[in-house]
């Protein structure tokens, strides 16, 4: 018997595995075959179709041509830092200076550090179900065991706040949650945010608040968790979305001072800084955010709307109307077909890649998800092809 000679793994590659069927894999097919020329419609990531904006850009090439390419704080420069707190104050009415900020690779880079400093083994973090596709990999990769709290379906998407205290155990150190929601577009309200700070306040726990789509939602911001309870709130943004920025990494936590500093010796040995150009762009990125969110706003309303109208009244298939971002969830549980066989039948049969709604948690099981943020005639395309795969039967 030959002998297995392959070097063995620590637990982490197992943790951070996806769960279940990759969901990447169909996206990148059709990405790679939209490259080669296809005629494929990508609808399944969120990477706005549109260009950075010009000033933020400039920026980094004037500062590429000054040879800013060395080293820099770990934490982030200062500069770029108060911009972001200044920006947080503004947005969120919480009272934050640059000790509050450290600037990391992406909001993604922020709830792993935040994972990383807040629970290990033996722990528990709660997090609100549906949820993006890395938020599990993200918890577990410290140890913690993921307890998902559901925002069901028959509620809207909002959370189940019985079933989120009745989550809570003696080993539970935090609950990690999006506003706006991926992928439902949910945005919690006032009475929410009071109700869920209330139960952290009283049962010592940490929040993790992803707002990485709050430019995005009216007036360009959510109740903020922060201001109620500033010393148990780590707010994880970035510029990604609201600047279409995606492939820049610029992102942040704001939280308190204590963590910051103990997220910057995290950071020194997972970054080490990040580079000098794409900070100097990223704060004319904050100097120019009210109308870069305004004009990203405006752009994903008129295609939500268009997507809405476009799926509307077709067989087995229902959409559902979003608060904010870029992303509508489709309910198929009507079709007969379940959520990888729809996004498998779509695609091959009218090349249109959209996201299986069970890879984001079990509440959007037999839903699937399509991003709008891309130009309209393609809105309009995919909402008619999706009409003939599902007039197939």
């Amino acid at each position: 018997m030959k002998k297995d000679t392959a070097m063995r793994l620590s637990a982490l590659a197992g943790q951070v595995a996806p769960e279940g069927i990759d969901p990447w894999v169909l996206h990148w097919q059709a990405r790679h075959a939209h490259a080669a020329g296809e005629d494929v419609l990508v609808l399944s990531a969120g990477d706005p179709d549109l260009d950075t904006p010009t000033p933020v850009v400039e920026k980094a090439i004037e500062r590429l041509r000054a040879r800013d390419t060395h080293y820099t704080e770990t934490a982030g420069r200062p500069l770029l830092r108060a911009a972001i707190a200044r920006s947080h104050a503004a947005r969120t009415g919480q009272a934050v200076t640059a000790e509050n900020v450290i600037f990391l690779g992406g909001a993604q880079n922020g709830l792993f550090v935040a994972s990383l400093l807040l629970a290990g083994p033996g722990d528990e973090i709660i997090a609100i179900d549906p949820m993006y596709v890395t938020y599990p990999a993200t918890i577990q990769a410290c140890g913690a065991t993921l307890v998902r709290s559901p925002a069901p379906a028959s509620g809207n998407f909002h959370p189940d706040f019985a079933a989120l205290e009745a989550a809570i155990t003696p080993r539970t150190r935090a609950i990690f949650l999006a506003s706006p929601n991926n992928p439902t577009g949910v945005v919690l309200g006032d009475g929410e945010v009071e109700q869920l700070g209330e139960i952290a306040r009283r049962r010592g726990l940490w929040i993790v608040s992803d707002e990485v789509y709050a430019g995005l939602a009216a007036g360009g911001r959510v109740p903020s968790l922060g201001a109620r309870l500033p010393e148990q709130v780590l707010t994880v943004s970035s510029l990604s979305k609201t600047h279409a920025m995606t492939g820049w990494r610029a992102g942040w936590i704001v939280g308190p001072a204590s963590f910051v500093s103990a997220a910057n010796d995290v950071a020194a040995c997972m970054l080490y800084g990040l580079p000098g150009f794409v900070q100097e762009a990223a704060i004319t990125a904050l100097e120019i955010a009210g109308e870069a969110e305004r004009a990203m706003r405006e752009y994903c309303q008129r295609r939500r709307d268009l997507m809405y109208a476009g799926l509307a009244g077709i067989a087995g298939l229902r959409p559902c109307l979003p608060d904010a971002g870029m992303f509508m969830l489709a309910d198929i549980r009507d079709s007969g077909l379940s959520g990888g066989q729809f996004v498998r039948g779509l695609y091959d049969a009218e090349r249109v890649s959209v996201l299986d709604g069970a890879v984001f948690g079990r509440t959007t099981e037999g839903f699937v998800r399509l991003c709008f943020a891309m130009e309209e005639r393609e809105v309009n395309e995919a909402c008619a092809r999706i009409r003939r795969f599902c007039a197939r039967g």
